[in-house]
């Protein structure tokens, strides 16, 4: 695996987050595959998804989010044309 880090990571979590999200994907990987990781391996494997995974998601989250402002902002026009006097 490269270790050339030619993307930084989108977004951070806080350390507790961070320390959580660890601790959830070292014991996933122990039980699912039953892979014995360090805290550093761990942490490569947290940061991969951070760089490559997470932007997906983020991405999707803010198409949904303009995707609902949009319908909610063409409720509120037609809200407001239905106020206008003739």
């Amino acid at each position: 695996m490269s270790r050339s880090r030619s993307k930084a990571p989108i977004m951070t979590l806080a350390p507790e987050q961070e320390r959580e999200a660890l601790d959830v994907l070292k014991r996933f990987l122990e039980d699912r595959f039953e892979l014995q990781l360090g805290s550093f391996e761990v942490a490569e494997v947290l940061e991969l998804f951070t760089r490559e995974i997470a932007p997906h998601y983020y991405n999707r989250a803010i198409f949904d989010v303009q995707a609902h402002l949009k319908e909610r902002f063409e409720s509120i026009e037609s809200d407001l044309w239905a106020l206008e006097k003739n």
